[in-house]
């Protein structure tokens, strides 16, 4: 049973569409076709199954809370990042946390080189699938060759009795410095912006959420922002002080959720936006130390912290009107 209560003295009109980073969601099984050997009782992190087990319980109990104290419900929609495959997804679906709360899910494997693809939790009493896919991202290295990074996940759908068509994104990383790989995201933006031109309603409703790795105001972000389609309500959550990760001090809001222009309307029948947050309690926070209030992180390098994720999940609550 899960123990988290949502306040019920909040209408159950709030629903909450959340996305989070789970910082290598791996299981510890050696997969011959992928770059997991760090993630296995042998390999570097010394990944075994009690280490799994530990980190499923901390990330289903994280999602079971995201958006308490905004509405009386657990989260309608909530995009993953950084999971292995279906074997991972459906172990933490069967923890005590989340096992009587009813979430399906969308997942396909990408072509990512680790292995870590992106996936969509959603609860079947509120949001049905009409169709789902993977949009490929085709990028290439410096040198030409193909980059064989995470696929863009698109499920189209009904929220209630309103459609709605969620991208989910894990866009490629900054590793090898932002400048050089600046172009990878851009294409991603470009990527969306194609499926979109091909959706026949003029003015869908969409919900693009991930992890960008970028933040609001980068070119890539941009790029959706200038097609004059979305709002980005999270532009305002990052600071000096505050972001959904942090690296070397400085905070970053590299985990966003747009959402299109229709989202502030008011008519009967559809969702307005009433509010963007990231879901940073004490429980998901270094506590003390030279990283204190950052994302209490499963590894630093080589060594186990036991932590949650690097990331802080964030979310926006809509209203049903």
């Amino acid at each position: 049973m899960n123990n988290f209560k949502h306040n019920p003295k909040i209408l159950e009109d709030r629903f909450t569409i959340a996305f989070y980073n789970l910082e290598n969601f791996f299981d510890t099984k050696d997969d011959p076709y992928i770059l997991d050997d760090d993630f296995t009782p042998k390999g570097k992190k010394k990944w075994d199954e009690s280490k799994f087990r530990r980190k499923t319980k901390k990330l289903a109990k994280t999602i079971s809370r995201i958006g308490e104290g905004d509405t009386s419900l657990f989260p309608t929609l909530v995009g993953l990042a950084e999971v292995e495959n279906k074997t991972v997804i459906n172990e933490l679906l069967s923890t005590k946390s989340l096992k009587d709360l009813g979430y399906e899910y969308v997942h396909f494997d990408s072509p990512d080189e680790r292995g870590i693809d992106t996936a969509l939790l959603y609860d079947p009493k509120h949001f049905s699938v009409l169709e789902s896919e993977t949009i490929p991202l085709l990028v290439d290295n410096e040198d030409g060759e193909r980059d064989l990074t995470r696929d863009i996940l698109y499920v189209y759908g009904k929220l209630h009795e309103e459609e709605v068509h969620v991208f989910v994104n894990h866009w490629p990383s900054r590793r090898d410095g932002v400048d050089e790989t600046n172009p990878k995201r851009i294409k991603a933006a470009e990527t969306i912006i194609r499926k979109l031109e091909q959706i026949p309603d003029e003015n869908p409703n969409c919900i693009i959420m991930g992890d960008f790795n970028d933040d609001p105001k980068s070119e890539s972000i941009q790029r959706l922002m200038d097609t004059g389609r979305f709002i980005n309500p999270m532009q305002s959550l990052l600071s000096p002080n505050s972001g959904s990760a942090n690296y070397k001090g400085e905070w970053s809001l590299f985990d966003q959720i747009l959402l299109s222009h229709s989202f502030l309307n008011f008519e009967k029948g559809t969702h307005s936006f009433k509010k963007a947050k990231i879901f940073a309690p004490k429980f998901l926070k270094e506590w003390k130390g030279k990283y204190k209030g950052n994302p209490f992180r499963t590894y630093t390098g080589k060594k186990y912290l036991g932590g949650y994720s690097d990331h802080f999940p964030v979310y926006v609550v809509l209203k049903e009107n």
